[in-house]
């Protein structure tokens, strides 16, 4: 999608954990277009300068960084308020990005605590947000995106938390759109499949991304900026009457990519499986 597509200038966008990975892709996609973009961070989790080098390189508009815990409501509060004191009138966008959970390695790690904690940052962040920007600023998001990811219907190592918490964000799409169907509002979640970012490596361990070179070809993976362009897309006012919807962004991998692939390229390549 080229940048003289679609113009955003003069709309705010709102990313939770938009200072790394896919949260930092959705601002360049969005500030490149033209938008203020809002990015969020916790526990200086951020490279300041390197992320305003790379607006820089894109000719956007420098972005506005703020820490706050997106579990921590007065902190979501004090976030909208400072905002308005910069001279933000509305949020046109917000992206609910944050996910974080324990990784589960046996049935003994479940706990009604550790499921909390996820569904605190990994869904009802999309709740809360959306509620303290109306209180703030007196209007809704035109739109409200949730990344989610195939875990809900997909076996991941250790993600038993995560797909949990990103079940109940997708439950919450539904409803949201049922509840906000009058003030104009639209609402999706994006799944995609593992994309390689740091978050991955911190979730599944550094063996996995080596075992995935020899099993899992390159075009099977989908770049953050893939996933970032096909949310603009959905932003765009091209795409309004997709909404309540879970969207799956993963170039059809899903269908395919299982034991009888493997065993199909493994003819092909005689890739060694030992």
């Amino acid at each position: 999608m080229s940048n003289s597509f679609l113009d955003f200038s003069g709309k705010v966008v709102l990313i939770t954990g938009g200072t790394r990975g896919i949260g930092l892709e959705c601002g360049l996609s969005f500030g490149k277009r033209g938008a203020l973009c809002v990015l969020t961070y916790s526990w200086g989790d951020h490279d300041e300068k390197a992320i305003f080098a790379a607006f820089e390189k894109q000719k956007a508009p420098k972005p506005i960084l703020l820490q706050a815990d997106v579990s921590n409501n007065e902190d979501t509060v004090a976030l909208l308020e400072q905002l308005k004191k910069q001279g933000v009138s509305k949020i046109d966008i917000f992206i609910s990005n944050v996910s974080a959970a324990q990784v589960v390695n046996s049935f003994e790690d479940y706990s009604l605590k550790g499921l909390k904690k996820s569904i605190s940052y990994s869904a009802f962040p999309m709740v809360s947000y959306t509620k303290a920007i109306f209180a703030t600023f007196g209007s809704y998001p035109k739109y409200i995106m949730g990344v989610s990811s195939t875990g809900p219907t997909d076996y991941s190592i250790g993600y038993d938390f995560v797909a949990a918490s990103k079940t109940v964000m997708e439950v919450f799409v539904k409803y949201i759109n049922y509840r906000l169907r009058d003030q104009n509002v639209c609402i999706n979640a994006v799944r995609s499949r593992a994309i390689k970012t740091q978050s991955l490596e911190n979730t599944f361990g550094k063996d996995l991304a080596e075992f995935t070179k020899k099993f899992v070809p390159d075009n099977y993976w989908i770049q953050p900026e893939e996933l970032s362009e096909a949310i603009v897309g959905l932003c765009s006012g091209y795409c309004d009457t997709i909404t309540g919807q879970i969207i799956t962004v993963d170039k059809g991998t899903s269908f395919f990519d299982n034991l009888m692939e493997i065993y199909t390229r493994s003819q092909k390549t005689k890739l060694k499986t030992a």
